[in-house]
């Protein structure tokens, strides 16, 4: 049986709970990761800070004098506290029933209260790669009700959306063609923020990507629409192809979900977590 410590990545990144949202969001950016795991001055882990909390606080309302600009609020102000974690010791498929439990994408690996890795749902992706190809199509792995926009849908209703459906994706139709995909990581690093007040306005900055390249946009919040921030370079897969290859698809486009068709029509959306129900 495989290990968490054979599967695990050992590098991982750190920041301390009183720093600051701008240093994490930073360090996301660059590294490209959508999560980050805050420990205390001890080094013990205390959260995990993600892309759905950042949208979660962007979301947040109130009046604009009460309102900080999310780049100087604590990271312990927003993250996800009490972190579940895993042995380097204990088996892969305990992982697995560990994220699907308490619906994370990661766990922090821990021996004696020292951090020593994380394991992903991208790691475990390479493991069912590795050791189920095969296995299970398309079509038995899959999730048939996919929350759906069209292109006119408002940007406001696209996050209020994604968060009370607590989902990280959401794909953008026309008619019954799924024409264009929006994830977290659409508009968790989008400037909502008045530089010179600091408190929040109906702005928002964010790239675009259209035919493999990215084109930088700001305009009115409450004049964007689905169409405007989608990435519409959509992958698709169809139901009857082995589940390795949405796998191998997903880990080297760097994407989470893959709808798929049936001649262009739209049947059910293939996800990392409905990848890694398939390790039993």
């Amino acid at each position: 049986m495989m290990k968490i410590e054979d599967v695990m990545n050992e590098d991982v990144i750190l920041v301390e709970e009183n720093e600051q949202v701008s240093h994490a969001r930073n360090l996301m950016l660059k590294h490209g990761y959508s999560r980050i795991l805050v420990v205390n001055p001890e080094g013990k882990p205390v959260g995990i800070l993600t892309e759905k909390d950042l949208i979660r606080k962007m979301r947040s309302n109130g009046p604009k004098w009460k309102r900080r600009t999310i780049d100087n609020i604590a990271i312990h102000r927003i993250m996800t506290p009490d972190p579940v974690t895993i042995s380097p010791f204990k088996e892969v498929r305990e992982a697995v029933e560990l994220m699907i439990k308490n619906d994370i994408s990661s766990i922090p690996v821990v021996d004696e209260d020292e951090v020593v890795g994380i394991v992903t749902k991208s790691d475990l992706m390479e493991f069912y790669n590795q050791k189920y190809t095969g296995k299970w199509k398309v079509s038995q792995l899959m999730t048939d009700e996919v929350v759906t926009v069209n292109e006119n849908h408002s940007i406001g209703h696209v996050i209020s959306l994604m968060e009370d459906k607590k989902i990280g994706k959401v794909v953008v139709i026309r008619d019954k063609e799924p024409v264009g995909i929006i994830t977290s990581a659409n508009i968790s690093f989008a400037n909502v923020e008045d530089p010179e007040t600091g408190v929040s306005v109906e702005k928002i900055a964010f790239l675009r990507k259209t035919d493999g390249q990215e084109k930088r946009n700001v305009r009115e919040v409450s004049m964007l629409t689905a169409s405007d921030i989608m990435n519409n370079h959509l992958i698709k897969i169809g139901q009857d192809e082995d589940a390795a290859m949405a796998a191998d698809l997903m880990m080297k486009k760097d994407v989470s979900g893959i709808p798929v068709v049936k001649d262009d029509e739209l049947m059910g959306i293939i996800t990392k977590t409905d990848i890694i129900r398939g390790i039993q």
